[in-house]
């Protein structure tokens, strides 16, 4: 999986000289986004990985956050300049820090609705990654140690919404099943 990314991802370094080569992956909760993200900075010399849940403003925020990641994030990367966002504190439950991007060969963006919309089209290498619905509830309720649990649902339901409106998973450029992967966590 992150061999054929990188793969990817090189292929469109080739077509873009001028700035960053943006690759986002994308799908619903608990399918390993954030493992995978982190593996593949490591394959990519560390390449910068900005994280959805930064951007979030809270449970019920998940398409309200799309304006901040396009606008702030994608849109000054592609002009090969640094990005510049707030970074919301779940526990403050408010925006608290401000958090930079510089312009580098690759960059990463990780997180339920990354590559929706104008950010999909802002993307050069979308990345979709699914697993069974209740392995992934399974794994969630594990990794957020019952944090998430109330918030299950309500974040399911805005999941639904947003990527069958906007097609996500057809759109991508690579898709993976990771059901068979990361058992205990995602």
């Amino acid at each position: 999986m992150v061999e054929k990314i990188a793969r990817a991802a090189l292929q469109r370094a080739g077509e873009i000289t001028d700035r960053p080569v943006t690759i986002t992956i994308d799908g619903r909760s608990s399918t390993g986004k954030t493992t995978l993200a982190g593996e593949l900075s490591a394959v990519l010399d560390d390449a910068p990985v900005v994280h959805m849940d930064d951007l979030y403003p809270g449970w019920n925020g998940l398409a309200a956050a799309l304006p901040a990641l396009t606008d702030d994030i994608l849109i000054p990367l592609r002009g090969n300049e640094i990005a510049t966002y707030e970074q919301y504190d779940w526990i403050e439950g408010d925006f608290t820090a401000e958090l930079f991007v510089e312009p580098a060969p690759y960059v990463i963006v990780e997180g339920c609705g990354c590559s929706v919309g104008p950010a999909g089209q802002l993307s050069d290498v979308r990345v979709w990654l699914e697993a069974d619905d209740d392995l992934r509830r399974a794994r969630g309720l594990v990794r957020d140690a019952g944090a998430f649990d109330e918030h299950w649902d309500t974040w399911a339901e805005q999941e639904e919404s947003l990527f069958t409106g906007d097609e996500t998973r057809e759109h991508a450029d690579l898709v993976f099943d990771t059901s068979h992967l990361l058992r205990e966590s995602a």
